[in-house]
């Protein structure tokens, strides 16, 4: 069963255009910036990764595309508009278009499976509950989880479990754009490639625009049409961009750029070098 997005307004951009657009964005807390004029264009329909060392702003900057936060300085266009400039009405509305996995999955512990899937549906929608349930099976059948784990709670569920019900929440309401934060941390390498597999299969069922902030590089293999690469403040100059890489999966795994290819590559020793020196 799909869910009727007509009365929403979601002729903003073509396909191809920007659904969303960082413009000269910063974030800081406190005294300490995370991240530092950051332009950045997600194309409508690309696969884009996010890859960088921990600590680097990568889940910051999701946070701040789907509007968990707030940019302290630039700012975030959605479907080529402002969100500095819209009404909350016009916030919310569009915010529906959007599905996030939270790196822990971000469950509700007192929910069974079937409560945490159906819980977008039930705020924000009017549908019985027979339609909801519906919806919810469906999701759940789509990311590979039978109908009898609809009735467990979060606490009966293994790792790779609570990744897919989390993922089937995501995908409840039909998003345009899916943000995946470090989908596969803490999985096995089976489990990772399961969760890559429902991404792309998410991606071929319907279209839909898909940012993946990973450390594993299977994922960026797999599912990356576009890696976009951060680097720590820490270790750049004032005036070097914190966006050090942006191009193809192809690209990022044979450029010569020593910071790129030592992080896609998994090679430590330059690093334990700087460490040693310090």
């Amino acid at each position: 069963m799909s869910i009727d997005f007509s009365h929403f307004d979601l002729s903003a951009a073509a396909f191809g255009e920007p659904v969303i657009e960082l413009r000269g964005m910063s974030r800081a807390f406190g005294t300490q910036t995370v991240l530092r004029d950051i332009s950045l264009e997600v194309q409508r329909g690309e696969t884009l990764a996010v890859i960088g060392e921990s600590g680097c702003g990568k889940s910051v900057m999701l946070k701040i595309m789907m509007k968990m936060l707030e940019p302290s300085r630039g700012d975030v266009d959605w479907f080529g508009k402002s969100l500095r400039q819209r009404a909350e009405l016009d916030i919310h509305r569009d915010r529906l278009k959007f599905g996030y996995l939270f790196q822990s999955a971000a469950l509700f512990d007192s929910m069974t499976v079937l409560e945490n899937v159906a819980f977008g549906l039930r705020q924000n929608t009017q549908m019985s509950d027979a339609q909801i349930t519906q919806i919810v099976h469906d999701r759940l059948k789509d990311v590979g989880l039978p109908m009898t784990a609809a009735s467990k709670k979060p606490a009966e569920l293994s790792g790779g479990m609570k990744k897919r019900v989390g993922l089937a929440r995501a995908l409840a309401l039909n998003p345009e754009i899916v943000l995946y934060d470090e989908p596969t941390t803490g999985l096995d390498p089976i489990m990772t490639d399961i969760i890559n597999e429902l991404i792309l299969r998410t991606r071929e069922r319907q279209p839909v625009t898909s940012i993946v902030v990973t450390h594993e590089m299977s994922t960026v293999r797999k599912v990356a049409d576009r890696v976009v690469m951060l680097y720590p403040l820490s270790r750049l100059q004032p005036d070097e961009p914190q966006i050090v890489f942006d191009g193809t999966a192809a690209e990022a795994f044979s450029t010569s750029d020593p910071r790129v290819s030592q992080f896609v590559h998994g090679q430590a020793r330059e690093r334990l070098q700087e460490l040693a020196a310090a």
